[in-house]
């Protein structure tokens, strides 16, 4: 599970994977939330990456105000690991909380699924055109 805080003194968290490692892996971004300690203000969190042309790029995702919208579902945004959280807007204190799965290479092929026999595509009824 990832997990950071950002606030007025560390306003930027920076999540990264070791470039020796032969693994995929995916960041998710589910939950951005205003905690103790938030002032009725605006605060703005963007996530920092990189485009295709390695161009840096900043995103906002959330714009949090404690007496209108304290909390943000992200619904598990999925980032591609190095990428920076910073709090553009505000002093926050402005949690986020998500989680990291690494892919192994080797563990990504599959096998063909040989649930579906030949008997059963000649189960299914043909397709017939449309009445006019």
């Amino acid at each position: 599970l990832l997990g950071c805080e950002l606030t007025a003194s560390t306003k930027s968290y920076t999540f990264q994977v070791d470039e020796e490692d032969d693994s995929d892996h995916i960041l998710a971004l589910s939950m951005v939330c205003l905690t103790d300690g938030a002032k009725d203000e605006c605060n703005m969190v963007e996530v920092v990456g990189r485009n295709r042309e390695n161009q840096e790029i900043a995103v906002p995702v959330a714009n949090l105000k404690l007496s209108c919208q304290p909390l943000l579902s992200l619904d598990n945004f999925k980032l591609q690991p190095p990428v920076t959280f910073r709090l553009a807007v505000g002093s926050g204190p402005v949690h986020l909380a998500g989680w990291h799965r690494i892919m192994h290479r080797e563990d990504a092929s599959f096998e063909e699924d040989d649930d579906l026999s030949e008997e059963d595509e000649e189960d299914l009824p043909p397709i017939m055109p449309a009445k006019k």
